[in-house]
Formats: C-alpha cells, structure tokens, sequence
C-alpha cells in the first residue's frame, strides 16, 4: 500500500518436537539458508538466524502484509519437510506446536544478533527450558504452565 512504512523487528523461538536434540552440525547451516529462503521468499529480512541441536531462534524485519501464525507455519512446514526429504535423520522430523514471537525496537538490534549468535555460550549456562520462560517473563508474557515447554522424559 502506498505511504505504508513499517519498522517491526520480531524474534521468534522455536522447537524440535519433544525438544530432541535432532539438528545435527553436519546440515544445521544447510536448514538455516533453507529458512532464510523461505522467509525472504515471504518477503521479510533475515537479519540473524542461530540455534542448538533442539531449538531455533530467527530474528526478521517483518513486514506486516503477512500474519506472524502464517509465516512460521510456512517455516515450519516447508523446513521440516525438507529435512525429511533430505532424510536427515531415520526417524519422522517436526517441530514442536506453538512458538514465542518477541518483538524489538531498532535500538536493540545489534544486542539480539550477538545473543542469537553466542547460543552456543549461552546454553552452557541455560537450558532451553529457563531461557524461554525468561523470555516469557521478560516480555511480561502469561502462560500456562500446562503448555509451556516441558523436558523429555
């Protein structure tokens, strides 16, 4: 739409179903090129994209002609059924139901790149679990504890 500007810039965090350590270092940089195709396909800006073996977070500059649940089910979808058609691993590969979106302004930027960059670092300390709910709390995000994230028994 003409004399339409927008400045959104969204995290979204999301799982391996079961959050199974499943995305190995062999392919990982191969899905994360696959998921910045298909969010530039759907016309948004990767601007940093990292993760671990059961988790990912990708951070975009979204644009709005879109809504966030029909963007991550195309990422979700198109992306798990590329790694089952590249036969990544034996068994049936899906992401977990649900995701957190976090949104930033342009002045936080550089400080969720380089905390999206260092996971590895940062899950030395955390695990998956206690970093999302931080950020849940940290955004003053209520949720039930019945639906939240839950450890692999």
């Amino acid at each position: 739409m003409a004399n339409t500007y927008t400045q959104i810039y969204l995290q979204f965090v999301f799982a391996v179903e079961n959050r199974i350590s499943l995305i190995q270092p062999a392919w990982k940089d191969e899905l994360y090129k696959y998921i910045t195709g298909i969010i530039q396909n759907n016309k948004h800006k990767l601007i940093a994209i990292n993760g671990m073996p059961n988790h990912i977070h990708v951070f975009v500059g979204y644009k709005p002609h879109q809504l966030v649940p029909d963007l991550l089910q195309d990422v979700k979808t198109f992306s798990s059924r590329w790694i089952n058609d590249k036969g990544f691993i034996r068994d049936h590969f899906n992401w977990q139901l649900g995701y957190g979106a976090f949104s930033y302004s342009h002045s936080h930027i550089d400080r969720v790149v380089k905390y999206i960059a260092n996971q590895e670092k940062h899950h030395k300390r955390k695990t998956f679990r206690e970093e999302y709910v931080s950020l849940l709390e940290q955004f003053n995000i209520s949720y039930d504890e019945r639906y939240i994230l839950k450890d692999v028994k």
